[in-house]
């Protein structure tokens, strides 16, 4: 007797482990391959995102060889820079000493043209005779070559300032137009000046972007793979607990079917072993319902109504299940077993043995439920299968 009640209880507890938890229509072995699938596919999608990390990695590896080129061209923009500074500084000393020189040219030249025009026009009033008219009118040999060498020495005169006036001409001339060339050269110059300083800014700014990208790739690759493994690691933990709960199951129902069933194995679809619990309408049959499975039939009927047992077993659950409200379980051979759920009242308790047709609780609407009718369920190894291939 105490064997036979300590067998009653390992039933029951295995059902209560294979039967859908509140909220969870999908038995054990359903909720444990779609663990796996999630599992292979956080697997896979680590698999995809390695290489999208790898493709973080190369792009990483671009960004700070851009920024290595950046920074070196940073350095010889910044050495240009200095250079063509330096050049100005020289280029604009030149230049003043190239104003300050042909401004006393322009001196110069001005008096010697002064003086120039001075002796044309005593030339004009003096109205000096001419080398023919010095030499009749000479009184001798040697007044003769005073005379002479006094023209020579006019002549010599006048032509000295007419040299230094052309020299001073030419000279003004050639500093001007070096004036003009050190003014361009300035000018280039500046305007180079000018350019390497953008060029520098927008390097500068190049440099600031490609670093800011590094850390945020950086950081992208770090996230998308913590994320990852951190939820492959979780989901691998959910599924080693499920298939723990699933050997325990296993292991209740084995030890439950040696000791307490002997009989045939489970009972083939359309074999009609089965009687209708309650007579009314199937309003919600067995399959796909928002979203999830609906795990058996709702049958309405009126609160109150007495539910007899499809067949002949043992109760193993007769309790408070979650959405279920009250339920009980009966187990029939080693592998079929019948539930039914939200009833009003128990005829029965957890343990006892019932006879097929045996009332064993009343019609309610206890737990998730949108009015009176019975939910009935038929199993096989504590999985859901649709109760009509059986009733």
């Amino acid at each position: 007797m105490k064997r036979h009640f300590g067998v009653a209880i390992t039933l029951g507890l295995a059902a209560y482990v294979v039967l859908p938890m509140p909220g969870l229509s999908a038995p054990l072995s359903e909720r444990i391959d779609q663990t796996r699938e999630l599992v292979e596919d956080k697997r896979y999608r680590e698999h995809v995102l390695s290489q999208t990390i790898a493709s973080y990695n190369v792009k990483i590896d671009s960004l700070e060889g851009d920024i290595t080129a950046l920074q070196r061209k940073q350095d010889r923009v910044q050495a240009t820079l200095d250079e063509k500074r330096a050049e100005l500084l020289v280029v604009r000393g030149k230049l003043e000493q190239a104003r300050d020189r042909l401004e006393r040219l322009r001196e110069e030249l001005g008096v010697a043209e002064d003086a120039l025009a001075v002796r044309l026009v005593e030339l004009y009033k003096a109205d000096e005779p001419d080398a023919l008219t010095v030499v009749l009118q000479a009184d001798g040999f040697a007044d003769l070559l005073e005379r002479t060498e006094f023209l020579e020495r006019v002549s010599e005169q006048d032509q000295r300032i007419i040299e230094r006036v052309r020299v001073l001409k030419e000279e003004a001339k050639r500093q001007a137009e070096e004036l003009a060339d050190l003014e361009a050269r300035v000018e280039a110059a500046a305007n180079e000046i000018l350019a390497q300083r953008n060029e520098l800014a927008s390097s500068k700014l190049q440099l600031v972007d490609s670093r800011n990208e590094l850390a945020s790739v950086r950081s992208d690759r770090q996230s998308v793979l913590s994320q990852v493994h951190d939820s492959r690691v979780q989901l691998e933990g959910d599924l080693r607990e499920l298939e723990a709960e699933q050997a325990r199951v296993t292991a209740a129902l084995q030890s439950s079917q040696e000791t307490a069933f002997s009989g045939p194995g489970p009972i083939q679809r359309g074999s009609g072993q089965l009687i209708w619990p309650v007579s009314g309408p199937v309003v919600s049959g067995f399959g796909m319902r928002w979203g999830r499975l609906h795990a058996g039939l709702d049958i309405a009927v009126p609160a109150g109504t007495g539910i007899r047992a499809a067949d002949s077993g043992q109760v193993v659950l007769a309790a408070w299940t979650g959405g279920y409200g009250n339920y009980v379980c009966i187990q029939h051979t080693g592998s079929l077993s019948t539930c039914y759920a939200h009833l009003s009242s128990y005829a029965v308790s957890s343990g006892s043995s019932v006879s097929q047709g045996q009332v064993i609780g009343s019609v309610g609407c206890t737990g998730h439920c949108f009015g009176d009718h019975l939910h009935f369920e038929t199993r096989i190894n504590g999985s859901p299968v649709d109760p009509m291939g059986y009733l």
